[in-house]
């Protein structure tokens, strides 16, 4: 995980000083939030479209420092010089990782190993499901709305502890029966989150004919020896 190295990197030469975030998109993976907090870094969640990573950096400039941001489709920014995906800057960062890794003694799988022990394994998938025409359009109306109307108990035989409602900016915590903001603007999105730590969720496309089902799980590793398998 690039964030993690570049925050290492950043800590060793003390210029992490409680200013700086990071952002990302609710549906990208949350070891990015896990090693954010490790650091002491704020983390900040968006909608999905790189667009809004790019209004939280403008509405935070000259409060806070954007270190980086990134959405599970593989767009990364590192530094505010840009406000967009920029590929050419995060490949700088990784050759720039790789060296620092190197006079650590580690390789990047090494690195990468590391992270896993220290902050969970997680692994993300996407499903993306085409329905055309009005009639499909329809069809993924009435999907969403049976989501809304009947949240899933569970999933994966683990227990949902909180729905959240994008459509009405609503996060429900189950268990404590509450109810609060999402602090994000409306949009046709949700979210279920269980007891292990698992979430999904299903948020139309906005420009294709697609239903899409984002799903994330995660596992601690213990205690793992770095250059092990």
């Amino acid at each position: 995980n690039d964030f993690d190295s570049a925050s290492e990197l950043l800590a060793e030469l003390g210029k992490l000083n409680g200013k700086q975030f990071v952002a990302k998109t609710i549906v990208t993976t949350d070891l990015i939030e896990k090693i954010a907090k490790s650091y002491g870094v704020k983390i900040y969640n968006t909608l999905t479209g790189f667009k809004f990573i790019a209004e939280r950096i403008k509405a935070l400039e000259g409060d806070e420092i954007f270190i980086t941001g990134g959405e599970e489709s593989y767009g990364y920014l590192v530094g505010d010089n840009v406000r967009d995906k920029d590929a050419v800057i995060s490949s700088v960062l990784f050759c720039e990782i790789a060296a620092w890794a190197k006079t650590q003694g580690m390789t990047l799988i090494d690195l990468m190993e590391k992270i896993y022990a220290e902050h969970g394994h997680y692994m993300e998938a996407l499903v993306s499901v085409k329905k055309e025409g009005m009639a499909g359009k329809a069809e993924i109306s009435s999907m969403m709305s049976a989501l809304r109307k009947n949240p899933p108990s569970e999933l994966a035989g683990s227990e949902v502890i909180c729905v959240i409602d994008c459509g009405v900016q609503k996060l429900f915590d189950i268990k404590e029966g509450t109810q609060s903001s999402t602090g994000l603007p409306v949009s046709n999105v949700l979210q279920f989150l269980t007891a292990d730590g698992s979430r999904v969720t299903a948020r139309p496309s906005g420009t294709e004919p697609k239903i899409k089902f984002y799903f994330s799980v995660n596992q601690s590793l213990g205690e793992l020896t770095i250059g092990e398998s």
